[in-house]
């Protein structure tokens, strides 16, 4: 029986007082006393650990003498109420038929993850192990929990899951920030630059990581309606901020038949669903993040949870924050002028300081967005928007897509684009081109928005960054 099924059912596992249960898992910690053993277990599946009591005739306990934390067991025993506090029910061991099987050794004395304070940056180093922690545990909980929530979000509201490519030859975002594919050991240039002789090419042309799914999915939506992809996307950009990732996943709907309206209505409905789930069903592992890693973490899912988004166009987002310069509530590092793009800063202070609340900034000036968003009448703005939210900031980007050809082509001509690599984008507008909009989530970013982590590092299992793709 996994231990969750016990320590989290509604009762607490007291209506399975009385019956005989097993249990497989890590030992946590293990101590003697007058006869007595001693074992906390964890199996995974909950942030709990359940006490196992073994004595007397129970079968194993010699077994346990030269063991540690970390040694995987299987316990069979009977579930009794506890006399112990912050528990319902432990597993008591106390008869010949009852005990504990040694299944994978642990000297102890070399065991890395002994009983103490272990540094995120330490834990980096023994990512094989590190799912073993309360952090780490927790945060793959809050992940799988958000995963399976996205994948209910779009499919009750009828949105087809389609798979994107990970090669890909066309650059969606235009940042030149790409992994280059080589079948064998690429030159200094070729490895820099998207430059190379076709002939020796494996696609018979330069082929990249892909940075995003969107042209694909817009190329589905305009067949299908409403779709979303879910998949790694990657990005060579050098950067060991905190909020970056060389390797990172993406959740991409694309809706036809929609404007920029209906785009920032599914956004924020899906962030709100998201908030919700993991106020429902997260609950051990969303207190262990309220009390040790960020107290206002829950606070802020509730908020989310219960409140509208605030919206306002980026022409009066840039007049909030020159307002706030000119008071002289504070300064920014980074110049708040029309035309530039927001910082990090300006976005915390709209969501953290004037608003209080998740933010949708959207009509963006052209030049700071992509070449496939849509213009708008003024010739100035285009039809993008951003959900920022406290403590975050940026959490999504989406916009309307352009959908017609002449100002598209205009838009990529104006930024230097090869036309001939978009061909097949291109060729959509030509039949039957709708209306359509769409966003990109970075799911690590909604997870740390779901458990207060502050390092992205923190909240992907094996994470990638520059100078390090270990395990």
């Amino acid at each position: 029986m996994r231990i969750n099924k016990i320590l989290d059912a509604a009762d607490g596992g007291r209506s399975l007082i009385g019956s005989t249960v097993a249990v497989c898992g890590w030992i946590r910690t293990i101590r003697g006393q007058k006869g007595l053993t001693f074992l906390k277990l964890n199996d995974g599946s909950t942030f709990r650990e359940i006490q196992v009591v073994l004595e007397g005739e129970a079968q194993g306990m010699d077994s346990l003498k030269n063991q540690g934390a970390g040694a995987s067991v299987r316990v069979e025993g009977k579930v009794v109420e506890s006399p112990a506090k912050g528990q319902e029910v432990e597993i008591s061991c106390n008869v010949a038929e009852h005990g504990v099987k040694i299944i994978g050794e642990v000297d102890p004395k070399v065991y890395p993850l002994a009983k103490k304070f272990h540094s995120a940056e330490f834990l980096r180093t023994i990512a094989h192990l590190r799912p073993r922690t309360n952090l780490i545990g927790a945060v793959s909980r809050v992940r799988n929990a958000l995963a399976m929530a996205t994948h209910n979000f779009f499919q009750d509201r009828g949105f087809l899951y389609v798979n994107t490519p990970i090669i890909t030859t066309a650059d969606c975002e235009g940042a030149g920030e790409m992994f280059r594919i080589s079948s064998g050991e690429a030159t200094d240039t070729q490895a820099k630059t998207k430059e190379g002789d076709a002939a020796e090419e494996f696609f018979g042309q330069p082929a990249f990581l892909t940075v995003s799914g969107q042209l694909s999915a817009e190329n589905m939506c305009c067949s299908l309606g409403d779709v979303y992809t879910f998949g790694p996307t990657f990005r060579a950009e050098n950067s060991s901020t905190t909020r970056h990732l060389a390797e990172f996943w993406m959740i991409e709907p694309e809706m036809a038949f929609a404007d920029l309206n209906d785009d920032m209505d599914c956004a924020e409905q899906y962030i709100r669903h998201c908030a919700q789930v993991i106020l429902d069903t997260c609950g051990p592992d969303l207190e262990f993040f309220n009390g040790r890693v960020d107290k206002e973490v829950k606070g802020r899912l509730e908020l989310i949870a219960s409140s509208p988004f605030k919206r306002i166009s980026y022409t009066e987002a840039v007049e909030e924050l020159q307002q706030v310069v000119s008071r002289g509530d504070t300064k920014f590092e980074y110049e708040v002028a029309w035309g530039k793009e927001l910082q990090t800063e300006h976005e915390k202070w709209l969501t953290d300081v004037i608003y209080k609340r998740p933010t949708i900034v959207y009509n963006y000036p052209k030049e700071c967005k992509a070449f496939y968003m849509r213009l708008n009448d003024d010739d100035k703005t285009v039809a993008a928007m951003d959900i920022l939210v406290p403590g975050i900031g940026e959490l999504i980007g989406g916009s309307q897509r352009e959908e017609r050809l002449s100002v598209l082509d205009a838009r990529l001509d104006g930024l230097g684009l090869n036309k001939e690599d978009y061909w097949w984008y291109r060729e959509l507008r030509l039949y039957g081109s709708v209306p359509h909009a769409g966003f990109g989530l970075g799911f690590e970013r909604l997870i740390m928005l779901c458990t207060g982590v502050q390092n992205i590092r923190d909240v992907i299992p094996f994470p990638r960054y520059p100078g390090h793709a270990a395990f």
